[in-house]
């Protein structure tokens, strides 16, 4: 017989009164009941989000939006021609639509990556 205190080993898998309940449970629970923990947890996914939002407003603002201030401060920009269109319309009638597809094609990833990586956080053992 193995008595405590035999010299025999005993293997803890874990603290004695512990919760057999997974931790994804708990924490979802902690969401749910809109605890502080559970805040700290929204609030992580939210900033995220938000920052990753900002990025993206920021990289538009900088390269489609600066385009007509371009035009404004290069004249010459406004009359030149490329595969005999007008540059102006070729940038801002054409290739903008490809560059706002490939933005929105980017935040959606990072999107659903960070709500992958929320979920990660949240079932983690």
């Amino acid at each position: 017989m193995n008595q405590p205190g035999s010299g025999d080993r005993v293997r803890v898998t874990r603290p004695a009164g512990a919760s057999t309940r997974p931790r994804h449970i708990e924490v979802v629970r902690e969401i749910d009941a809109q605890t502080p923990l559970g805040e700290i947890y929204m609030r992580s996914l939210m900033r995220s989000q938000l920052r990753l939002a900002f990025v993206v407003l920021a990289v538009l603002i900088l390269t489609l939006g600066a385009l007509p201030l371009v035009f404004a401060v290069v004249p010459e920009s406004r009359e030149a021609h490329l595969l005999g269109l007008p540059l102006p319309w070729l940038l801002l009638g054409v290739l903008v639509y490809p560059a706002m597809l490939g933005l929105g094609w980017f935040y959606v990833r990072q999107a659903e990556s960070n709500e992958h990586d929320f979920t990660d956080l949240v079932d983690r053992p």
